[in-house]
């Protein structure tokens, strides 16, 4: 859950999911939709899916227990180099670098690394410094303690909380003394930042069927973006196509979301069109609320419910 999302918005999805599926054996045995439904709003699905396979392979290959190597670790779906490092010196103590974004921005600054972070070259040596750093603090310890697992906390937390992004707390860093960013008085300009890739615009139109009190929603292929989750029926459309003039019915909201370097609208109608049962199913308004859906069709379910409840009231 905390790859690329904040602490703070994991907290509560953590909570609900531990209360529903706390054990590797629950979440392996779990419908596919129960894990999306827990995992809704939390974005890139893929690592839902990559977890509940995972547990998959522990029950199945590991009887059940956690594997505690970094190699039968990064076997499994979903966990790549930072993750396994992350587990194997935080959950097993074991000498194993991490690599996050907070990390990188530490390790740059103290070391005075102008690279770009993100090329290979320069990764690869980052990697290598926080290897040495972890197998040196795996040589000191002492009867009692866990020098990798607080190591490699230090310094996600050292990133997190004083050499932050903007307005950095120099004065109370820990290892300001050997810092050569501040000594190069150059703190600001690391880590240096890539490029950003040019915005997307992108434009959809989706639309909501209604008949005899359900509505009309198709589940994603599983090998796509937001895979097996739901949605309305709905077409991107082109540049040249304009609400106004192309997108006939009862305007009920517009959307607007980023993906990546995507920046989508997603224009919602009322439709009468011709729907065959193959392209979906219907659904009264309290069997969506039981799905999963994408944000930004969550949203349509929420402005269908407050439609349906002045409506009634």
């Amino acid at each position: 859950m905390l790859q690329q999302t904040q602490v703070k918005t994991v907290i509560p999805y953590w909570e609900r999911w531990m209360r529903e599926l706390p054990t590797i054996s629950k979440l392996a045995q779990a419908r596919t939709d129960r894990v999306l439904k827990l995992w809704e709003g939390l974005g890139y699905y893929s690592r839902a899916r990559n977890a509940q396979k995972a547990a998959q392979i522990i029950q199945q290959e590991h009887r059940g227990n956690f594997p505690q190597t970094i190699d039968a670790i990064r076997e499994l779906p979903g966990i790549g180099p930072y993750t396994a490092g992350a587990i194997c010196s935080i959950a097993f103590d074991q000498p194993t670098p991490i690599l996050d974004g907070n990390v990188i921005r530490v390790l740059t600054r103290v070391y005075g690394i102008r690279e770009d972070p993100q090329a290979k070259a320069t990764n690869l040596r980052l990697w290598q410094i926080a290897g040495d750093l972890v197998k040196t603090a795996d040589r000191l310890r002492v009867n009692g303690e866990r020098p990798c697992s607080d190591l490699n906390q230090s310094l996600m937390e050292l990133g997190a909380m004083v050499c932050t992004p903007v307005a950095t707390k120099c004065d109370v860093c820990p290892v300001r003394r050997t810092c050569s960013a501040r000594r190069l008085g150059i703190v600001d300009q690391l880590p240096r930042k890539p490029e950003r890739a040019a915005s997307v615009i992108r434009r959809f139109r989706a639309v909501v069927t209604k008949r005899s009190g359900r509505y009309l929603v198709r589940q994603r292929a599983q090998n796509v973006v937001n895979g097996q989750l739901w949605e309305f029926p709905n077409e991107e459309l082109s540049a040249s196509i304009t609400r106004a003039g192309n997108m006939k019915g009862n305007h009920l909201c517009t959307i607007k979301h980023t993906i990546t370097n995507n920046r989508i609208t997603l224009d919602v109608f009322f439709g009468s069109e011709n729907h065959k049962a193959a392209d979906g199913k219907w659904c009264t308004l309290k069997q969506l609320e039981r799905l999963a859906f994408s944000s930004a069709h969550r949203q349509i379910v929420e402005k269908l419910r407050e439609l349906e409840g002045s409506t009634n009231s």
